[in-house]
């Protein structure tokens, strides 16, 4: 009996589909706004509470958190760059 791997799946990578974004600069952009959100809702809490809300945008603009953001990073400037996969195994 012999067996097979199983085959590539068309959805491919699930960090690179959650995380990655079509380009380092987008990418990039998407964490500075986030990083100007965080900033600004700091800066204004102490004098309007309301201001934390915009935490909210700054965790979708980052796709999560910092970490998941940075995570992210890594997957958009990796793409296109691992060796491609064949027969189910990846060779470099």
């Amino acid at each position: 009996m012999t067996t097979t791997a199983p085959a590539p799946t068309s959805a491919g990578d699930p960090v690179t589909t959650l995380f990655a974004s079509r380009s380092v600069t987008e990418h990039v952009l998407r964490g500075l706004l986030g990083l100007a959100l965080v900033v600004a809702a700091l800066w204004q809490a102490s004098a309007h509470p309301a201001a934390l809300l915009l935490l909210v945008p700054a965790v979708v603009a980052w796709r999560g958190c910092p970490t998941c953001w940075a995570l992210g990073l890594a997957a958009t400037v990796s793409r296109g760059r691992t060796p491609a996969c064949t027969d189910g195994s990846c060779r470099s």
